[in-house]
């Protein structure tokens, strides 16, 4: 690991400050990207040096390590936001996804009224096709601009992009994404339901406690929320990490929780539910390990 690095950072950082679980431990090196310069800048310097990187956004769903993570931390703070004619939005990848949900619904915008209430930066939604509601970020973005883990900018429409749910080809990539344009239809009743949309989450989600959001994603049939309240699952705890009362596929840090209790939570959900129901949960929670 270089000690001097070109750039302004920290060094171990604690990842808890950037994990809406509230869970990690220490980065070795943490740094906050504001433009795409800078990121280029971050990832030259680490791939001419082989430095392990990771790029968060808002930690919404992110389980990191008790131990931390080996390498350098960027904080992806690119949150400028552009509204061209015809309901063209290009946001930097840092920027609320929540907020420009909520942003463009307002304005008269169809196309995102789920994102809002979603606790995700722009690049996180993207990364993870973010979806509620039946609606998927994927549906109404048009390009990416994203910086690879050799610090080229390509960028890349819809057209060469894999989406599916929760999952987008840069999931298999290593890079970071720095910028979306979305392509909005406009609607009268856009802010109605953008609002009807949030109320209904704060309802029925454990909304305010400290969760990554949906601990599985779905099987095609039965929503894993059901299957789990259906195995009585709901309030089961290890350690400080416990089953929603009112969301069973949510797991919310009581206090004190570890990323050993998040995990060992999951694994005993998965075989309750698969010795009960039959069906193999697939973790939606994207657990980051030390190395």
């Amino acid at each position: 690991m270089q000690n001097k690095l070109p750039f302004p950072h920290q060094k171990e950082k604690p990842l808890s400050n950037f994990s809406t679980l509230g869970i990690g431990g220490a980065a070795r090196l943490f740094a906050l990207a504001h433009t795409v310069e800078e990121m280029v800048a971050m990832f030259s310097y680490t791939h001419r040096h082989s430095i392990p990187t990771l790029v968060i956004g808002k930690g919404s769903n992110c389980l990191f390590d008790d131990r931390g993570f080996n390498g350098l931390v960027i904080l992806n703070k690119i949150d400028y936001l552009r509204e061209k004619e015809g309901g063209v939005f290009v946001a930097g990848a840092g920027y609320s996804f929540a907020r420009l949900g909520a942003m463009t619904a307002k304005k008269g915008w169809t196309g995102l009224e789920f994102a809002s209430g979603i606790p995700a930066t722009v690049g996180g939604a993207i990364y993870m096709n973010a979806g509620a509601n039946g609606n998927e970020t994927c549906q109404h973005l048009s390009e990416v601009k994203y910086v690879t883990h050799c610090a080229e900018v390509i960028h890349l429409s819809q057209q060469n992009l894999s989406f599916g749910y929760r999952y987008s080809r840069f999931q298999e990539m290593k890079g970071a994404v720095v910028e979306g344009v979305f392509q909005l239809k406009h609607s009268a009743q856009a802010e109605q339901n953008q609002k009807k949309l949030l109320g209904y989450r704060v309802k029925t989600q454990p909304y305010g406690k400290k969760s990554a959001g949906c601990a599985f994603r779905n099987p095609p049939e039965v929503p894993a929320g059901k299957l789990i309240e259906e195995c009585g699952l709901k309030g089961l705890s290890v350690g400080g990490a416990t089953v929603s009362d009112l969301h069973a596929n949510f797991i919310v840090n009581g206090g004190g929780a570890t990323a050993r209790d998040v995990l060992s939570l999951m694994q005993c959900i998965q075989e309750h539910v698969y010795s009960k129901k039959g069906v193999t949960l697939e973790k939606e929670i994207r657990y980051i390990p030390y190395e």
